[in-house]
Order: C-alpha cells, then sequence, then structure tokens
C-alpha cells in the first residue's frame, strides 16, 4: 500500500505506474482517492475546530458557574450542545471517508522498481541468468507421477476419494525424499545465519490483508467458517504477520528467518496437461525465508535470497535459472520479483519452482512495521520473502534430473545423511 502522501503529492507518477501494469481499470481511483483525501482534511480541520472550542468552551461554564453567573453558563452550555451535534456528524463521516480511503488504497498497486521490465503477462518476463547445464537423456523420462509409481510412491486415486482432486499420499522412498529436502533445505537455510521457526498455519484476516492484495486472497485462501481465520498459503503470510504492530530497535536488523509449514491453497482456474499429478495442488509443504530490513538493505537482501535457493537446487544437481518477472506479472504488492525456474529434461524447458520477491514497505505500511533509528526517530521496514524449496515441485525437478536409465534415481551427496545413507533409489516394479 502507498503512502496516501506520495499519492497525493505525485498522481501522475501513480498513474504512469498503472499502466506499466495494464490496469488501466484503476486509474480513475488515483483522482477519487484524492478527492476523498481532501474532503477527509476539511471535515478532519472542522472537526478538529470544534473540539478546540468544546474544550475552551467547558472551561467557560465552570468559570461562569463560579461565578454565580448561572445564565450565562446555560447560554454558553447550549451552544456546546449544539456544536456536540455537528461533531458527532463529522466523526461519523470522517470513518466513512477513512475506510473509503483505505479501500482504494489497498487496490492502487506498488511502485515498482525501475529495473522491472514492461510486459502484459508472464509470457513476456525475462531471462537472466542459466546455472548448470540443461541435459536431456538417451532414454525417455516418464511422466513424473509414473516415476513416482514404480517405487510405490504415489496413491492419487486413494487421495481423490478420501479428499477430492488436488490431494496426493506419498509413501516409502517417494514420501522419505519430500522429507528428506524438507529437512536439508532448513539445515541450509539454517548454515546461512537464518533462524529457523516453524509459525501458526492459520491467520487472522488483518493479516491477511496485511500481506497480500484482495484479488490474492480470493484466488489462494481458504476460509475457516464461521471463525474469523484462514489457512496459510504460504509460511511468508504468517512470518510477516509475526511483526504486526511492532517497533524493532535499528541495530537488530536485518531479521533473517526460514520456516516450515503447510501450505493451502484454492489454485482457481483451469490447468494444463503438464500441470497434473503433484505439480498444482491444494496442499503441500515448503521451507521459506524472509527478511525484515532497512530500505536502503533490501535491493541486497532481495539479490541474497534468490542466490539461496539457486544454491541449494545447483547443490542437488538440478540446473536452473532466473528469470525477471515483467510489470504485468507483479501482484500489487510487489515492487520487483524473480522466478526460480528448474529444468525439466522430460519437457525439455524450464518450469517455476521459487519465487523471491521485495515487497518494499507495502507489508510493513499495511501491518504497521516500524524501526526505531539510532535518532529516535520511527520508519516502515522494508519486507522480502523466497522460496527454498517446495518439494511437490522439488520432486518432479529432482526425479526427472536424478533418474537413471534403470529406472533408478540417483541420490546426490548432500542428501544422502538424510536418507540414511542411500545413494540410490532402486524401483520397487
Amino acid at each position: 500500500m502507498l503512502d496516501l502522501r506520495f499519492v497525493r503529492e505525485n498522481p501522475e507518477i501513480v498513474k504512469q505506474n498503472i499502466k506499466n501494469k495494464f490496469q488501466d481499470s484503476k486509474l480513475p481511483l488515483v483522482d477519487e482517492v484524492i478527492s476523498l483525501d481532501t474532503e477527509a482534511r476539511t471535515t478532519q480541520k472542522e472537526a478538529d475546530d470544534l473540539r478546540a472550542s468544546r474544550n475552551k468552551l467547558s472551561k467557560q461554564i465552570g468559570m461562569l458557574m463560579g461565578q454565580g453567573r448561572k445564565d450565562e453558563a446555560e447560554a454558553v452550555k447550549q451552544e456546546v450542545s449544539a456544536n456536540s451535534a455537528r461533531l458527532a456528524e463529522l466523526e461519523e463521516k470522517e470513518g466513512q471517508l477513512s475506510e473509503k480511503i483505505t479501500k482504494i488504497m489497498m487496490t492502487i498497486p506498488n511502485i515498482i522498481d525501475p529495473t522491472v521490465p514492461i510486459g502484459r503477462d508472464d509470457s513476456e518476463n525475462v531471462e537472466v541468468e542459466r546455472f548448470g547445464e540443461p541435459v536431456v537423456p538417451d532414454f525417455e523420462i516418464p511422466y513424473h507421477t509414473d516415476i513416482m509409481e514404480r517405487f510405490n510412491g504415489i496413491d492419487l486415486d486413494a487421495a481423490r476419494r478420501v479428499a477430492g482432486n488436488g490431494f496426493y499420499y506419498l509413501m516409502g522412498d517417494i514420501a522419505r525424499l519430500h522429507s528428506a529436502v524438507i529437512s536439508y533445505a532448513r539445515d541450509f537455510m539454517i548454515n546461512r545465519g537464518f533462524t529457523y521457526c516453524v509459525p501458526p498455519f492459520m491467520i487472522r484476516s488483518n493479516v491477511v490483508t496485511g500481506v497480500m492484495s484482495f484479488a490474492e486472497m480470493d484466488a489462494m485462501m481458504y476460509k475457516i467458517e464461521g471463525e474469523d481465520l484462514y489457512l496459510i498459503g504460504t509460511s511468508e503470510h504468517s512470518m510477516i504477520g509475526k511483526f504486526i504492530d511492532t517497533i524493532t530497535p535499528e541495530q537488530q536488523l536485518p531479521l533473517t528467518l526460514t520456516s516450515y509449514s503447510p501450505c493451502f491453497r484454492k489454485e482457481k482456474g483451469a490447468h494444463g496437461i503438464e500441470e497434473r499429478g503433484v505439480y498444482r495442488i491444494h496442499q503441500f509443504e515448503k521451507q521459506e525465508m524472509i527478511v525484515v530490513c532497512r530500505p536502503e538493505e533490501s535491493p541486497m537482501w532481495y539479490d541474497k535470497l534468490w542466490q539461496n535457493t539457486v544454491d541449494l537446487f545447483r547443490s542437488l544437481d538440478v540446473p536452473v535459472r532466473t528469470l525477471e518477472c515483467c510489470s504485468g506479472d507483479l501482484a500489487d504488492l510487489k515492487v520487483k520479483s524473480v522466478d526460480v525456474e528448474a529444468w525439466s529434461p522430460r519437457q525439455k524447458k524450464y518450469f517455476e519452482v521459487g519465487s523471491c520477491s521485495n515487497l518494499g514497505d507495502a507489508q510493513a505500511r499495511r501491518l504497521r512495521i516500524r524501526v526505531q533509528g539510532e535518532d529516535g526517530g520511527k520508519y516502515l521496514a522494508h519486507t522480502l520473502n523466497n522460496t527454498v524449496v517446495a518439494p511437490p515441485r522439488m520432486l518432479i525437478a529432482f526425479l526427472e534430473n536424478n533418474l537413471q536409465a534403470d529406472g533408478s534415481v540417483k541420490i546426490p551427496e548432500v542428501l544422502r545423511p538424510y536418507m540414511g545413507g542411500m545413494e540410490v533409489m532402486v524401483p520397487k516394479n
């Protein structure tokens, strides 16, 4: 969410940013919120003047009563009563205007970084760099669920009977591999200086609207019926929410946390054949990283975060590339974002396995996450997040890139301690 003063003083910058994100339908909101803001400030001034007058008149009444001048005191009381009625009207109007302004401000997108490429959607995202050599073996690579079934490692039919489409049972070596990847990712991030955390898996609505746009909320979040609680779509939601209404001394920054959680997503919309199996599902597990830092340090942390994911995938022998998200592919709160994509030798192309985002002070403004500087002044922190690893998609990349001609799957050295020393997974059938 933008600073209202910034919108008021820079309407053309805000409008151009909306155009750069191809959200022209939101352009009228800029003039509307500026008009509402003007009305709100006029209303507030009149209300403040009446409050000041009330205080002054109340003292005058006391003085007159003390002097025995009751008739004059009664006349002043009538003036106070009239002012009180008007003040009540103004205070009600203040609340209504504030609500309207907040609703609009929550809809106007954040100002994107000048380096973000301008494009309409994800088809115009820009490749930045490749890490590792993509390889297509000289044997056929089956679909990922077919590979898993050779290890008796997945049961989608039972999951459909129990929970419906978009769920799965993982079993045996595949389930163990899933847990091994999560455990390895946890330790990988701890070794890079991040504090490990297991957060709440449900959050209140004020946290939801603090960390994401209304559109994202509607497309992703599951609501708990009868309660002000939502299942998290990623642990970033509750991890950033941890700092709601806090003031952190500047010397304690940056706050660097890595978290494990299950994730729950509606995943609205139809998806293609390549998103069957465990590619796009309603429930999965994930290791996440978040940073709360000083504004001037967020670009540096942005680069560190995506590099962590690249390094982790490369340690597991999975080639990856980074893809700069264009303006039209950025969620409204994001300043800048890069996707990490893993190589799929079966599809002979890359696919998304993680996303790193710098949200500037947007989440901090909504959640009132502030920093106290050495001079005693307070300012908004910057927040960033990035996927360390989400095993369902990681499993696809891992199995395809480590599959051998005989159907076995080699285990990279770094993962063997988490697999009981296993060097190769041998299929059951």
